[in-house]
């Protein structure tokens, strides 16, 4: 994998020799009508189930650190963490691993100094272990990196020998420096001669979805990039979410879409983020390939990768692909059909508040029945349900849960359902309103409901109507009432909350159930006009690297971005962002306009592709049209009056995140 820090640039070379056939679709509320592929899937055997395991490049690119020892320690990582007993199976090796150029016969050379033994010891090494080794090639003259090692078009099968002889079981086969060579051609070229060595070997087409591999490929390959390289932040895991979401129809036993390597544990998201992004790739079926260092990963990351219930979603041997149930309000219901007749559901978040998100048992595809059985694949519990399935997520959360139409619903406590009403955003030293519910979501009632809230130290939290009930039958709502307030002189910033909710099952089990969620602290925008990059955000999602102030993005670590710079203007205030990219501000409606001028940033050459808007309170209110390189800053404003939050988006321009650094040159807030 590439980031598209280092990856950008070459990608556009292949550009001049390649025109991209297509443009990347986003979101999509349904994919029943998507049009399946009409080319079976190869006859071998292999990747009935997406492949599980990992690779190194996001842990340690081409540094020193990448040689035969961390490859070693990895499959013991496997083994001693339990990765291999929850199905974790390649340890797969990405660039630089070879010398720069062939030996006087044309064949690959192993690093000596990264890999002083060999590639067969090392996958030696691994096998002993009852693991498969992968490794990495492009179908082109040479691979991604800068170095330029050598790539396989034109040595396919003195490579695909090479590989096999060392006892490879997984290829990643990239797509840089492809010299223009039609992409079908150069994909079926390795697979024939992955094929001619006898060696089982899984096949990953790496082509970014350039040529709709998903449409192409089920006979050519095991799996195919249908995006461009994921990063360790939320917009860009969200980007690619919206464009794999689509293509459901084309996944299945020995052929599936790979939207990228997990990102999870590599300290660019929140672990509710990161849960989400298991949570997500799993219910699409896709491949789980861990992109963090193991050897430094928190309890917390294993936890997530190892989660068994959910691996086991995602390793469901009927195949399917999750599809859309729902997207409204970036309220995402996505339905996975499993084998025993069950659905796997994702209640997905994709906004920066808690929400309300809800189905049904019969939306998601399951038969009538007096009652089903929840399984929730975090907590680990089991509830019964009358046939709702909804919940209040967290922000950016996800709720995963198993649903079946189970004879033994009864044995299982009723499923409540926690929720919010009212005002998250708060001003130090004023009361804020906020309404609780607790909702028995079951066939059978909830007795001896009580609910706490609790929030941070010093914090005024006080209820103002009852906490408690008797019983609640099915649909039922116990409601309270709270007041809450921040001490005078707390910083704006995020704070945790917690509400609990204990109840009864009819049997006299008792349940504990928790909603976590934040209140932010605000003060009013000053009077006057203000520049954007000198106000505090309430949230910032951005497709690569942080969001900037007053200089562009950069695209990878804080602090890397220069000068705001749109058609050769220089500008000394803004913000600057990468596709997708949403900041919003609290105006506590006393705001009237904001202006900017805006495009794409010079730092990126003749590449990006973008278009601007401003939300008002959940409303667009003023947009541009896709803008590129090529035109100069274009004037924005937006009217604001009486908005409370106000949002600036950028979206890709529809083709994928690739150079999208965006500009919101001068943008101002007039209050």
């Amino acid at each position: 994998m590439r980031h598209l820090h280092t990856r950008t640039t070459r990608r556009r070379t292949v550009a001049a020799l390649m025109v991209l056939l297509f443009a990347v679709p986003g979101a999509a509320p349904a994919v029943a009508n998507e049009e399946s592929a009409s080319s079976p899937a190869l006859a071998d055997g292999l990747a009935l189930t997406p492949p599980m395991g990992f690779n190194n490049w996001n842990s340690t690119h081409c540094r020193a650190e990448f040689d035969e020892s961390m490859v070693k320690g990895i499959a013991d990582i496997f083994v001693d963490k339990g990765l291999k007993d929850a199905g974790y199976q390649y340890v797969n090796l990405d660039d630089c691993w070879a010398l720069p150029n062939r030996d006087a016969d044309g064949k690959l050379v192993p690093d000596p100094a990264r890999f002083p033994n060999g590639i067969k010891a090392v996958a030696d090494y691994v096998h002993s272990k009852g693991l498969k080794l992968g490794i990495y090639t492009s179908a082109g003259t040479k691979t991604c990196s800068n170095v330029g090692f050598p790539g396989a078009l034109g040595h396919e099968y003195s490579d695909a020998r090479q590989f096999a002889d060392w006892g490879v079981d997984y290829l990643k086969y990239d797509n840089c420096n492809n010299q223009g060579v039609d992409a079908k051609l150069r994909y079926t070229t390795m697979r024939d001669a992955l094929k001619a060595t006898g060696r089982p070997i899984v096949y990953s087409i790496c082509e970014w979805g350039q040529n709709k591999p998903w449409e192409w490929a089920a006979d050519v390959g095991h799996l195919w990039r249908t995006t461009g390289d994921i990063s360790d932040t939320w917009g860009s895991m969200l980007s690619i979410l919206k464009q794999n979401l689509p293509l459901a129809s084309y996944a299945g036993p020995g052929h599936w879409n790979d939207p990228d390597m997990l990102e999870v544990g590599n300290g660019g998201m929140t672990d509710t983020e990161y849960r989400s992004h298991f949570s997500m790739w799993s219910v699409m079926a896709a491949p789980l390939l861990i992109g963090s260092d193991l050897r430094s990963a928190s309890a917390e990351t294993f936890e997530i990768l190892a989660n068994k219930e959910v691996i086991a979603v995602d390793q469901d041997p009927l195949g399917q692909q999750g599809a859309v149930v729902s997207s409204d309000g970036g309220r995402w219901v996505v339905a996975k059909e499993m084998k025993d007749g069950s659905r796997t559901v994702a209640l997905f978040n994709e906004s920066s508040s808690p929400q309300r998100i809800a189905t049904t048992a019969k939306a998601v595809g399951l038969p009538d029945a007096d009652a089903y059985t929840v399984r929730d694949l975090w907590q680990h519990r089991s509830y019964n349900t009358a046939g709702a399935i909804s919940a209040t997520v967290p922000a950016h959360g996800t709720v995963l849960v198993r649903v079946s139409a189970d004879r033994r619903w009864q044995q299982y406590p009723p499923a409540v359902e926690l929720g919010l009403d009212g005002d998250l955003l708060v001003q130090a030293g004023l009361p804020a309103a906020l309404t609780t519910t607790v909702t028995d979501l079951g066939r059978t009632p909830a007795r001896q409901v009580s609910v706490r809230l609790s929030g941070p130290a010093g914090w005024a939290v006080k209820a103002t109507s009852p906490t408690s009930a008797a019983a609640l039958s099915t649909g039922r709502s116990l409601r309270t009432k709270w007041s809450l307030t921040a001490p005078q002189g707390t910083p704006t910033g995020s704070y945790d909350l917690t509400l609990k909710a204990s109840y009864r099952s009819p049997t006299g089990v008792r349940v504990d159930s928790t909603l976590p969620f934040s209140a932010t602290v605000v003060v009013p925008p000053p009077s006057g006009t203000s520049e954007l990059g000198d106000l505090p955000w309430l949230s910032a999602a951005n497709g690569y690297g942080p969001v900037e102030r007053d200089t562009s993005n950069g695209e990878s670590a804080a602090g890397d971005g220069h000068p705001i710079t749109i058609g050769s203007v220089v500008y000394a205030k803004g913000l600057g962002v990468h596709a997708e990219s949403s900041v919003e501000y609290y105006t506590g409606a006393a705001c009237e306009t904001v202006t900017a001028q805006v495009g794409v940033d010079d730092e990126k050459g003749a590449n990006g592709t973008v278009a601007f808007e401003v939300w008002a309170d959940g409303t667009k209110v003023a947009s541009t049209g896709v803008l590129t390189n090529a035109m100069p800053a274009q004037p924005l404003t937006a009217d604001v009056t009486g908005a409370r939050l106000v949002r600036l988006v950028v979206t890709d321009g529809g083709d994928g995140i690739d150079s999208d650094h965006a500009d919101w040159g001068d943008a101002r807030l007039s209050c």
